[in-house]
């Protein structure tokens, strides 16, 4: 991971290129005026043939040429007003350039309050790349960035920037693991790794304590799998904590639909669907690593929803945790089965406020697109992930919860049905019946199925999983810290 430290001016360096910051029709900071002083006409002419103007995102490589102490210059557009997400987005966009550069020095962080941490975070991130499977890999070559008169404060803020990025690198990595490799047990691994490496205590149940202890939402789902499921609980148990949050993550490591089996397209991204269980693990991570007052539960229940002889079949009824009976009539709507249990497991625990992350419903996609989350929520639990979010810089928009839509889920037979009536309003019925399991717990439920796969890069956003959920975390937890 890149090591970030200081530089007390540009001639002091000892860099091989040079990233600078440029605002809307060329506007320079300090760093851009020494470099355009220097290299003169022939940078201006070279950035007018480029068509160069210091848009947000834009970026242009210079050679250094000798008349300056580095091999190239890099100028990355900041856009008219930039704020913390522009320099975010402006990192990762040099971060993405600058890839087989083993050392930078920059001025961008100082573009804005708060700029250390957004460089940190967006360079590393956008230098991502998944590289286990290829015969050559290629990763990045950066092994340091130097920020041109950083105080401490920069660098300690660039610190946190790093542990959000690894942590988001984590959920990355796993969201884009192949499913082959990452069954159940494969991911309940990890989250002991985590426990090993940060302190964190973490059970694991297996089979016959799922059994024994009700979750029968994960038993119904895992039925027609050949990879036996797990519950995930990861207890971070600071002495001096201010607050308890639990977190849910769905974990549905690979999802054919079950019997209501998906169009074989539709299965190709299905590897992504437990993108909300590696958003808690690494959320869990950074906030342990970061020592926040905070005392917070993780909960991944994990399994496959495959169409084996023994699978779930519509018509059927399954007794979640806490005592409902839902009547499955699509085997495709299998995460919240699993949440059923997790949720229920979170709220025996009284914590302050239940969040849950799941790549959910479709339907969320449809009314938000790709790149917004939809959150719902009860007892303020909305507000404060909204404000979580905002703060993290990760788009999210709040969606009701209307009380007249509950009979949209009642079901002939069963306490609830997990499917609306009709194919309408799809998201809120689903969140609906989250509902139903966190009993009086302030609850937010964050329906990440569009923000959490891209399908281009853009930024620091890498084509694949991109770890959305993981930064509203943390910062939920830091604003439950006041810190």
């Amino acid at each position: 991971m890149i090591e970030f430290g200081s530089a007390a001016a540009l001639e002091e360096s000892d860099v091989e290129a040079l990233l600078v910051p440029v605002r809307a029709e060329r506007v320079w900071d300090g760093s851009g005026e020494w470099v355009a002083e220097r290299l003169g006409e022939e940078l201006t002419a070279f950035l007018d043939a480029s068509d160069f103007t210091g848009k947000l995102g834009q970026v242009a490589a210079f050679p250094g040429t000798g008349l300056i102490p580095f091999s190239s210059v890099v100028l990355v557009g900041l856009g008219k007003a930039p704020d913390v997400e522009a320099v975010r987005c402006a990192a990762g966009a040099a971060g993405r350039a600058l890839h087989r550069v083993r050392s930078v020095a920059t001025t961008l962080h100082a573009a804005v309050d708060g700029g250390a941490e957004a460089v940190a975070l967006g360079f590393i991130l956008g230098q991502y790349s998944f590289e286990r499977h290829r015969s050559e890999p290629k990763p990045a070559q950066t092994l340091s960035v130097r920020l041109i008169g950083a105080g401490d404060a920069d660098l300690a803020a660039a610190g946190r920037g790093r542990v959000l990025a690894e942590a988001v690198t984590l959920a990355r990595d796993l969201i884009n693991e192949a499913p082959i490799d990452k069954p159940p047990e494969a991911l309940a691994q990890v989250a002991r790794g985590i426990g090993e490496r940060t302190g964190v205590r973490v059970r694991v149940y297996e089979e016959e304590e799922i059994e024994a202890e009700g979750f029968g939402g994960l038993i119904g789902v895992n039925a027609g799998a050949a990879n036996p499921p797990r519950m995930v609980e990861m207890w971070y148990e600071p002495k001096d904590a201010r607050a308890f949050l639990a977190f849910v993550g769905k974990g549905i490591v690979f999802d054919s639909g079950g019997l209501s089996i998906k169009g074989a397209a539709a299965m190709e991204t299905m590897k992504t669907d437990m993108s909300g269980a590696a958003a808690v693990f690494a959320a869990v991570q950074a906030i342990a690593t970061l020592g926040l007052p905070v005392k917070v539960l993780g909960i991944a229940p994990l399994t496959e929803n495959m169409p084996g002889g023994s699978a779930l079949r519509p018509g059927d009824v399954l007794r979640a945790r806490n005592g409902k009976t839902i009547e499955v009539l699509n085997t495709d709507a299998e995460g919240r089965l699993v949440l059923a249990d997790g949720l229920s497991l979170a709220a025996e625990a009284e914590p302050d406020l239940i969040v849950d992350v799941a790549t959910l419903t479709g339907a969320c996609v449809i009314a938000l697109g790709e790149e917004i989350a939809g959150v719902f929520g009860t007892g303020g639990g909305m507000e404060r992930v909204q404000q979580a979010a905002e703060a993290a810089g990760e788009r999210v928009w709040p969606l009701p919860l209307p009380d007249d839509y509950r009979k949209k889920i009642d079901s002939d037979v069963a306490d609830m049905r997990n499917t609306g009536v009709n194919r309408y309003g799809g998201a809120i019925n689903a969140a609906l019946f989250l509902r139903e399991f966190v009993g009086e717990v302030p609850w937010a439920h964050l329906d990440i199925a569009g923000p959490a796969r891209a399908s281009e890069t853009s930024h620091y956003v890498v084509k694949g999983g991109t770890g959305f959920g993981v930064r509203t975390l943390v910062a939920l937890a830091e604003l439950a810290a006041g810190t």
